[in-house]
């Protein structure tokens, strides 16, 4: 049997990655060495159905009004400072469950931590947490919208 130096300050930073991801699991690999990290999935919210499933109909919604015309020196919503990216690919949902109240919209204030949306990938759910304190400016996705790694999804100032 060989020895394996098992770096305690690496898992602790492995484990704090998969905490702030949302991720359930978390493998490395180096040479014939190998990590894996793994956290129970949190339960899925009432309500919603597997991603193979239809989708209910819901009533159109009421068209999002353009914002005033932004100063010429505004920045993308990708490159802004306060912009929550996604973590990962899947479906965003903006409340718990589709009759309940969204977790957070324009000119809302969070705290640090305060779940701000789900994001559903591979029939897991995952809260994405606020990594700030601030108001909500920009909601930048719709319920139930298939969002990609590092889509800006708002903006907390």
């Amino acid at each position: 049997m060989s020895s394996f130096d098992l770096d305690a300050k690496f898992v602790r930073t492995m484990a704090k990655l998969l905490e702030e991801t949302g991720l359930t699991e978390m493998e490395y690999s180096e040479g014939e060495r190998r990590i894996r990290l793994s956290r129970s999935a949190p339960p899925a919210p009432i309500g919603y159905a597997p991603a193979y499933a239809p989708a209910p109909v819901a009533p159109a919604a009421a068209p999002v009004a353009a914002a005033p015309a932004a100063p010429a020196a505004a920045v993308a919503p990708a490159q802004h400072p306060g912009a929550v990216k996604s973590p990962m690919v899947g479906t965003a949902y903006m409340a718990s469950e589709p009759s309940a109240p969204p977790f957070v919209k324009e000119g809302d204030t969070v705290k640090a931590g305060q779940t701000i949306l789900i994001i559903e990938a591979m029939k897991v759910m995952n809260p994405i947490k606020a990594p700030k304190g601030g108001t909500v400016t920009q909601v930048l996705v719709a319920n139930a919208q298939p969002v990609e790694f590092g889509q800006p999804l708002l903006i907390i100032e």
